[in-house]
């Protein structure tokens, strides 16, 4: 890090001793070993979840910080039963069918008690949906069989990869009831080889109709698409997700006040729901471990910081995002004295840069700071949007937004999936994520604005 022409003494001297006290740390890997070992799954609303509340109560108060739990009313979706057989298709050995693994999407809602059978249409985009008539579609099943760019990802665009098909899983199942379809899937986003269902949220449009959603492997999806290029196909499919009543749930807020402007504000945070295929390790217990560790080392190095810096465990960012809307809420007259907010929501990939949105105003009293950091490791690369989906609604109230660009080649295999599990996070990439988190966190703590005098000790 050549930080030696930009920061203060020191501050260089307190970024080194941050470094050195990163680089050998496995508190953050032991975080991320128990939320996901011995808690496990935390999607909002469940026991798991309020678990997990507790824990990070409990360590950050152990650590010393100043701790509160900020309400917050979840929704507590359930998954239930999950089943799907090809009944009918093109060469059939009579009196069998063929398994199909299956898993409902998020937030959507079930088929009837004995499930639905019906003929299955195939489409590979929207364009190609929108071409079919209502007739056409009316009491099928819809599969949206649009696959994830597996060399984009390789090649280093794993998000944008995953933002084109995204969209399938978001909208597909609201436009194939307006259809009058009975039901809809999508291929799961991610690449094939592991046989492996990927959930996430769907959103059904205001007043309208509402459907069973689900997800199938990709190798599945290549199957039915096979078989129906070839005849008809019919899919018997059982899902019975359902609504339970909303639940009271908490971001988990830890203070280490700011000793010349307490009331100005560094966040740095990760989400600590996950979803409950698997035990959401690198999505987002890393994020949590790391953000965590850093108010500890930077307590460590210098437990009296120019301005507050704040650690948040947000709930709810999976299928509701209400953690991220209730801090905008209860915080919002004190948003303009918060510096800036960093979250970690992509596991443990080694940091290419720092991804960054504000505006430009802001983004020249950050820029010092920004590229101080982020040169040494691969450069600031400012977006379009908050680059934390829980930061969306402070970020649209002006808060500048902060995410580390991470090696996200092979975060799709597991992400949303049963194998997002503890065997996953590599201890030296989590280190590598926190050395340059606690570095950014603690230089805007110290140095925005010009300010470069150190704390007084």
């Amino acid at each position: 890090m050549n930080s030696r022409s930009t920061f203060s003494p020191a501050t260089q001297r307190d970024v080194m001793a941050l470094r050195a006290a990163a680089q050998p740390s496995d508190y953050s890997y032991e975080q991320v070993r128990f939320l996901c070992n011995s808690i496990g799954p935390r999607l909002s609303g469940s026991q798991q979840a309020a678990a997990a509340v507790d824990y990070v109560k409990r360590q950050m108060l152990d650590l010393g910080f100043e701790v509160k739990l900020e309400p917050v009313t979840v929704r507590h979706w359930v998954r239930g039963q999950e089943e799907a057989q090809l009944t009918r298709y093109p060469g059939q050995v009579s009196g069998t069918s063929q398994k199909i693994v299956v898993t409902a999407l998020g937030n959507a809602v079930a088929t009837p008690p004995d499930g639905i059978t019906a003929p299955i249409i195939v489409v590979n985009t929207f364009d190609e949906f929108d071409r079919l008539s209502t007739n056409t579609i009316k009491g099928k099943i819809v599969l949206f069989n649009h696959p994830f760019d597996e060399f984009a990802a390789l090649a280093g665009r794993a998000e944008q990869a995953y933002e084109s098909a995204v969209k399938y899983r978001s909208q597909g199942p609201a436009r194939a009831a307006e259809k009058s379809a009975v039901a809809a899937l999508i291929r799961s986003i991610g690449p094939s080889g592991s046989r492996l269902v990927h959930t996430g949220i769907t959103k059904y449009r205001e007043g309208g109709p509402q459907i069973a959603a689900g997800a199938v492997t990709a190798e599945d999806a290549d199957l039915i698409a096979d078989l129906a290029a070839r005849g008809e196909v019919e899919i018997h499919l059982l899902l019975t997700p359902r609504d339970l009543p909303p639940a009271q749930s908490y971001n988990v807020i830890a203070d280490l006040k700011g000793s010349q402007h307490p009331e100005q504000i560094v966040i740095v945070s990760g989400h600590l729901d996950s979803w409950d295929l698997g035990t959401g390790a690198i999505d987002d217990a890393s994020g949590v471990g790391v953000a965590m560790d850093v108010l500890r080392i930077i307590k460590q190095v210098n437990a009296r910081p120019a301005r507050t810096i704040r650690f948040v465990a947000w709930m709810n960012e999976e299928n509701g995002v209400a953690g991220g809307r209730a801090y905008a809420e209860d915080y919002q007259s004190e948003l303009p004295q918060h510096i800036a907010a960093i979250e970690l929501d992509f596991g443990d990939g080694s940091p290419l840069g720092l991804k960054v949105h504000a505006s430009a105003e802001k983004l020249e009293s950050l820029s010092r700071v920004l590229h101080g950091i982020g040169d040494s490791i691969g450069g600031v690369v400012t977006v379009e949007d908050s680059p934390g989906v829980d930061l969306r609604p402070t970020d649209e109230l002006g808060v500048p937004t902060i995410a580390p660009l991470q090696d996200t080649r092979h975060y799709f295999d597991y992400h949303h999936t049963a194998a997002d599990t503890f065997d996953k996070v590599r201890i030296d990439e989590l280190r590598q994520n926190l050395e340059i988190i606690c570095s950014l966190v603690y230089t805007l703590a110290q140095e925005v604005d010009g300010s470069s005098e150190p704390a007084p000790q």
